[in-house]
């Protein structure tokens, strides 16, 4: 398959302008495109995945991506797929922020190529330098009020108020497509699908002042089946960067995906070839309850984003959660493991039935003694049915982690201090 036949077979193409002109440009050349992403956070989610990886997919057929961070437009806000105006970060923490997301999507791309290499590229480069006079005579005039109002990322918001500040970002993101479209010939940008009318700005922006042909390429909003939002848990959004969303919860937002997902996102998020995703789609019709397309899934996605070690580590932890042979586990692994189990630090020696109440994994000392007495405790793997039983550092794991399991699920966490 060619690249656009296998986005297609993906379903990662929403809108395309002119997809046989598209299609003809590609077979030619290889061709220059980009994907912008604004430093809104220190870190990016997974729902900047699609745009990434769509980069990747291209530069693995031989084109040459480019990955634009918005220092420049990060200073403005967005209003795409808002309701409500953007608070404005400071110049410092947008430009460490833009650190932080180069950092991160230079896991994804190859910018050491011979052949294709991406490349990396910060709108504040050429957006830090505009003066609002040229601005308005040499960009603002090529666009009407009445062509921005009818976009839906103004016109969602007409209702609750938008600032001009927001209301030109629009402006803004035209001029990075028509500067790129310029300065090293990039002729498409892919987006999400709420960026269609930024991207089609663009091509309204090079074709008014060049005449050059350029193409726009937007990827579907990834939803869920049961109409829960993608990228969100409990914990909230889950993040790129490891120190925010840790391998191994990483890894059990995808295991945790429904049989009715697992295809499309197997499709959207992985480079499996189609025959492999064939194969998981029958697993999932004569055998869900092996859950394999899940583990598939998740090794895939947390390997690609986390690296190979992290997703045997993410892997070996579930195993073991499942097992309770938990006395396997490092201390890094014990952190990421237990990071939201109720917990306790503790000192000095401390009795079982103590260290029970103290993580709540009992509400009395009653309840406490009947746990252990019906050897419904196990402690670092091992059950426990001594009333007697007192604990200190020297019988933690590494020195300091005791790991309390009551029943077959509920796990709690004490730490010697």
């Amino acid at each position: 398959m060619d690249i656009l036949q296998e986005l297609n077979y993906r379903g990662l193409i929403h809108q395309l302008t002119d997809e046989e002109g598209l299609a003809k440009k590609i077979s030619e050349e290889p061709i220059v495109l980009y994907a912008g992403f604004d430093p809104t956070a220190d870190s990016l989610h997974i729902g900047h995945l699609l745009p990434i990886l769509c980069l990747k997919r291209f530069q693995m057929a031989g084109h040459l991506p480019i990955a634009l961070v918005g220092g420049g437009t990060g200073l403005i806000g967005d209003p795409s797929g808002r309701s409500t105006e953007r608070s404005l970060n400071t110049q410092d923490i947008v430009v460490e922020w833009t650190d932080k997301l180069k950092k991160q999507l230079s896991r994804f791309l190859d910018f050491d190529s011979s052949v294709n290499p991406a490349r990396m590229e910060n709108n504040y480069n050429w957006l830090g330098d505009l003066n609002v006079i040229t601005f308005l005579r040499d960009i603002g005039k090529n666009f009407s009020v009445n062509y921005m109002l009818a976009k839906d990322s103004v016109d969602s918001r007409l209702s609750n108020g938008i600032s001009f500040t927001e209301f030109s970002y629009m402006i803004l993101q035209a001029y990075d497509f028509f500067r790129m479209n310029s300065d090293i010939n990039c002729s498409l940008q892919v987006g999400g699908s709420d960026q269609w009318g930024n991207i089609t700005a663009g091509l309204e922006l090079i074709g008014k002042s060049t005449g050059n042909k350029a193409f726009g390429l937007t990827m579907p909003l990834v939803t869920k089946s049961d109409g829960t939002k993608f990228g969100k848990t409990a914990g909230g959004a889950v993040w790129l960067d490891a120190d925010k969303t840790s391998p191994y919860q990483f890894y059990q937002f995808w295991i945790n995906t429904h049989d009715n997902d697992v295809v499309k996102f197997l499709k959207y998020f992985t480079f499996l070839a189609p025959e492999e995703i064939a194969r998981l789609e029958e697993q999932v019709s004569a055998s869900p309850e092996k859950r394999e397309a899940q583990r598939v899934l998740a090794k895939e996605v947390t390997e690609l984003v986390h690296g190979a070690d992290a997703a045997l580590s993410a892997i070996k932890i579930s195993e073991v959660l499942f097992s309770g042979n938990v006395d396997t586990l490092s201390g890094r692994e014990i952190e990421d493991a237990f990071q939201d189990v109720p917990s306790a630090e503790v000192t000095g020696e401390i009795a079982l039935i103590d260290l029970l109440l103290a993580v709540k994994a009992a509400p009395s000392k009653r309840q406490a003694k009947q746990d252990i007495e019906s050897g419904a405790v196990s402690v670092n793997g091992a059950k426990v049915t001594d009333l007697n039983k007192a604990l200190t550092a020297g019988d933690g794991m590494e020195g300091k982690y005791i790991v309390i399991r009551r029943g077959k699920r509920n796990y709690y966490l004490a730490k010697f201090v």
